[in-house]
């Protein structure tokens, strides 16, 4: 059996394959000499802190965007936010992994959880490395048919179909992450004195297909579909904006020659286009909605692309290496120091995934303000009811005791009547 010979890609990466255990020295010592200039990363600590934040920040706007989204009316129940839920679900249930891997590393890279919940937290990352992706591009293609072929998709895009196609999503992302739960299991290291967490690869083709597969599934082809849908996209919102300028200003000028002859101008004058204040309003706001469509559709490929674009980059170089095509001291640096780090900015898009996918939009917005408004009633109402309890109760223990009172006081009058 194969042992993992790279000590930083324990996490949840593909660690180099190693034909034998005598290897690992053999394989570590020539980039020790190397590298002994390059100064190291220290991993345990920045990693941890990285990850605390990510947690945080990540399960509060997860949670509060599942609260919002669940919540919704039948109504409100819509393609795109069966997307959201199933997205904020897939990221909330890595994040709630995410502080045993930040104890890990805070460790030196010793695993004290135990066998299964090695293999729970690996299959939980790369369910969540497939399924958001998988989500965020079923999101990007309904956002192309809705706003690019609006009619022609209608009858398509329906809550039943979406339910599907997240059913669907959930099964590739299981079948995509089997073998990392298959491979995932405690190996002690006996150069560090650790039990750590690693991928066991059987021989060098796990390895390769695996990285191939997480490479070409988990980022490329979704990248390809999300640009292609959000360029398309950002065209016909260009040239709809573009045919209503050209279309706008004969528009103009037909509606000022048809009023020019009650008031907006004078006989002697040409006439004078008529432009109510309502009108110039909804331009403006038609012009800032396109906008800040395309703003946000830049952003969405932008923090895709940022966010996992240098994981996988070290991805590549470790694949390479481990084939024997790249061996210098920058690539083992990088290799080595560099992966915790933009392993750690992939997960941070489970962060910024709700924000830019919930929070932007003035209806989540609302949605969640009306729940922190009935939250907060709920609240009040309960301390008001609470206290007017609390105000009966003493009303009631007053009334009692001057009941009481008056017993003492009848009690003592009656011995000094008349015998």
């Amino acid at each position: 059996m194969a042992i993992p010979n790279d000590l930083s890609l324990f996490n949840s990466t593909s660690p180099p394959y190693s034909t034998a255990e005598s290897s690992l020295n053999t394989s570590l010592a020539p980039s020790v000499l190397l590298c002994s200039d390059w100064p190291p990363v220290p991993i345990t600590t920045v990693i941890p802190a990285i990850y605390s934040v990510i947690c945080v920040l990540g399960i509060i706007a997860n949670a509060l965007a599942v609260c919002v989204l669940a919540h919704a009316s039948t109504s409100r129940r819509t393609v795109a936010n069966t997307f959201m839920l199933n997205l904020c679900v897939s990221d909330l249930l890595f994040l709630l992994s995410l502080p045993l891997w930040a104890v890990y590393y805070s460790q030196g890279y010793s695993w004290p959880f135990g066998w299964l919940a090695c293999k729970v937290c690996g299959a939980l990352h790369n369910l969540n490395l497939y399924a958001s992706i998988f989500f965020i591009t079923s999101m990007s293609v309904d956002r192309y048919l809705a706003i690019v072929h609006p009619l022609r998709s209608q009858s398509a895009r329906n809550s039943k179909r979406a339910r599907l196609t997240c059913i669907l999503v959930w099964l590739l992302a299981c079948a995509c992450s089997a073998p990392n739960l298959y491979l995932r299991d405690t190996y002690y290291l006996e150069e560090l004195g650790v039990e750590a967490c690693v991928i066991i690869y059987h021989n060098h083709i796990w390895h390769m297909t695996l990285v191939w597969m997480k490479i070409i599934f988990a980022f490329l082809l979704p990248l390809f579909i999300i640009s292609c849908c959000y360029c398309a996209i950002g065209r016909h919102l260009t040239a709809d904006s573009g045919l209503a300028r050209m279309q706008h200003p004969s528009h103009s000028a037909n509606m000022a020659s048809f009023k020019s002859q009650e008031s907006c101008s004078k006989p002697e004058r040409p006439p004078t286009p008529c432009v109510s204040p309502s009108s110039t309003a909804s331009r403006s706001l038609e012009g800032r909605g396109l906008e800040r469509v395309l703003w946000t559709v830049a952003a969405v490929v932008l923090a895709f692309f940022l966010c996992w674009f240098p994981f996988h980059c070290v991805t590549f170089l470790d694949m390479l290496q481990s084939k024997g095509w790249l061996d210098s001291c920058w690539v083992t640096w990088t290799i080595h120091n560099l992966t915790p780090l933009t392993l750690s900015l992939g997960f941070s898009s489970s962060a910024i995934n709700p924000v830019l996918y919930c929070f932007i939009g003035n209806h989540f917005r609302g949605r969640l303000g009306g729940l922190c408004k009935g939250l907060c009633a709920c609240l009040k109402a309960r301390g008001e009811d609470h206290s007017q309890k609390r105000g009966s109760f003493s009303t009631r223990l007053s009334s009692f005791s001057r009941k009481l009172s008056d017993l003492k006081d009848l009690a003592i009058v009656e011995p000094s009547g008349p015998a």
